[in-house]
């Protein structure tokens, strides 16, 4: 074994702190509904821990949050936003790019055409008990264009 002095010191040089970037906002761009929300994600040894921006008062007391799916689901817009700044030309390139079966990227990519409310209820932890990362990606059943399909496919006006 190690000197647990040195195991420390790896330990600190793995820890993760990001910051909140501003307040949380909504827009329109290109057409499409767009909603910033700063995050500050601090990691503690094995355990990450999401911060929500100061002054928020959302909901806190029944929150479940998804993590695996709030990591997809920032993956997508990261991932489209790749493909409209042009750094790659399209979800194959992207593929390509990351390593990834091209598959399972476009399934993740599709995840950016959620209702801004489901988006936001995920991102909450407000999101029904069933509304997860598979249903989410189309594996159960394809998921709609249009957002009052997607309220009613993922049950969300029960939530």
């Amino acid at each position: 074994m190690g000197d647990p002095k040195t195991q420390g010191e790896k330990a600190a040089a793995h820890s993760v702190v990001i910051a909140p970037s501003g307040k949380s906002r909504q827009f329109e761009s290109g057409g499409r509904s767009v909603t910033f929300v700063p995050l500050s994600i601090k990691r503690r040894h094995r355990t990450k821990m999401i911060v929500p921006p100061e002054g928020d008062t959302g909901l806190r007391g029944t929150t479940s949050m998804d993590l695996p799916l709030i990591r997809t689901l920032g993956k997508a817009f990261y991932w489209e936003r790749l493909i409209e700044s042009g750094e790659v030309a399209n979800a194959t390139e992207l593929a390509r790019l990351f390593k990834l079966e091209a598959g399972w990227v476009s399934e993740v990519l599709r995840m950016t055409l959620l209702a801004p409310d489901i988006v936001r209820a995920i991102l909450d932890g407000r999101q029904p008990r069933h509304l997860n990362l598979h249903a989410v990606r189309g594996r159960q059943k394809e998921v709609p264009l249009d957002w009052n399909e997607q309220r009613k496919l993922f049950d969300f006006d029960s939530a």
